[in-house]
């Protein structure tokens, strides 16, 4: 089982790194920083929003003020890095 979970542990370290590529590239978007890396970010999106949708429509995003905060993003990234850790322990 050792060779299985190292496997899956670095395809969902990938997919935390995707997670993160997202998340800065949003942080650039809301800052003003323009529409660079646009591929990237296409990217991005489309390998982490199969994920993140499901639990979007469990929990959406709450609103402060004129602010969303998307909480799915959250707890996918918390339960990859949860389950990577479980995969490199096997």
């Amino acid at each position: 089982m050792g060779l299985i979970g190292f496997v899956l542990g670095w395809a969902v370290t990938i997919f935390v790194v995707l997670l993160i590529v997202r998340m800065i590239l949003d942080w650039v978007a809301v800052a003003g920083g323009g529409g660079g890396g646009a591929r990237v970010r296409a990217f991005a999106y489309s390998a982490t929003e199969p994920v993140i949708a499901p639990v979007r429509r469990a929990l959406p995003p709450i609103r402060a003020g004129g602010v969303g905060i998307d909480i799915a993003f959250t707890v996918v990234f918390i339960a990859a890095l949860i389950l990577r850790s479980l995969l490199f322990s096997l």
